[in-house]
């Protein structure tokens, strides 16, 4: 008789799972889609219970055609086990077409990134909190980058935002 072991990391792979299958029947359903049809792009977002800017960001890529399912999490965990070094880190943390968004990222970087899906890159990034990017929407306007990122932490610039979108 072959008894049930759990294996390490059992929770975690559960719930990634179940994630994505919701993620599946979501689409499925066909609840939010694009003109062309398509279903919009969904993403996870793990956020701090306590911050407001987060969901302000959150607001932002929904009204930009993503689909957010929002999870309240301990961040610290989260960013090491997407390789989000301490100096590229930002208040949350987002999963989409198999890439990292970390911090206030714009919708239409996401979009241009999950377009070109880019070799060699873990995802983008806007270190900290800048004042104007989306989610902040400080005003005036402050000029910001945004960074791709790879598993050696290593940047490059992906945009320059001068001006307001």
């Amino acid at each position: 008789m072959v008894q049930n072991q759990p294996l390490m990391g059992t929770h975690v792979d559960r719930r990634h799972a179940l994630l994505t299958l919701v993620g599946a029947a979501t689409a499925v359903l066909g609840l939010p889609r694009r003109a062309n049809g398509q279903p919009a792009p969904t993403m996870i977002v793990y956020k701090d219970p306590s911050c407001g800017c987060c969901q302000e960001w959150v607001n932002h890529a929904t009204a930009n055609g993503y689909r957010a399912m929002v999870i309240k999490a301990d961040m610290g965990p989260i960013k090491v086990k997407h390789q989000v070094p301490a100096s590229l880190q930002s208040c949350h943390t987002t999963l989409i077409g198999g890439f990292v968004i970390e911090g206030h990222v714009p919708a239409s970087d996401i979009k241009r990134l999950l377009k070109e899906k880019p070799k060699g890159i873990l995802g983008l990034t806007i270190p900290g909190m800048p004042a104007s990017a989306p989610g902040m929407d400080v005003k005036p306007f402050q000029p910001f980058t945004v960074l791709t990122f790879n598993a050696t932490g290593q940047t490059t610039v992906y945009a320059k935002h001068t001006k307001p979108a």
